[in-house]
């Protein structure tokens, strides 16, 4: 089952912050949060395919147990909501992306992909934004 939250619910604070204890399988963003500002690079990547973009969030589906809500939004459009499969909390990897989590990427026209605005709300009720061309190199901090 895939997690959505409306952009209302992200604006208005929607959500309620997450125990930080440290659990030892990166479910919270105490864990992760780390992690992802080490691999800010490796967040989203494009690829072209079949005469299409697609455009991967792999990196930040493998530590969304500690995120509450992904969005994106592409050559300066809105960020729009990404859904993020469910926690696997009853696996031994609960991050691990299992066949019924779906695809980690959408599709779109080729060579439409400029650069990808990434705002990832973690667990702790902090946003992190970040904005990459299409090689994945940051062109904001």
């Amino acid at each position: 089952m895939l997690r959505m939250f409306s952009v209302m619910a992200l604006g208005a604070g929607g959500f309620a912050p997450s125990d930080q204890a440290a659990a030892g399988p990166f479910t919270t963003a105490g864990e992760v949060k780390p992690i992802l500002a080490a691999t800010r690079a490796n967040w989203v990547s494009v690829r072209e395919y079949q005469g299409q973009d697609l455009l991967y969030v792999t990196h930040l589906w493998s530590w969304r147990c500690g995120l509450d809500a992904i969005r994106i939004g592409i050559n300066g459009a809105a960020p729009q909501n990404w859904p993020l499969p469910d926690c696997h909390l009853d696996q031994a990897a609960p991050n691990a992306i299992l066949e019924g989590d779906g695809p980690p990427y959408k599709a779109y026209p080729l060579q439409s992909i400029q650069n990808i605005s990434i705002d990832v709300f973690y667990d702790d009720q902090t946003v992190e934004t970040l904005i990459v061309d299409r090689q994945g190199h940051p062109i904001s901090p």
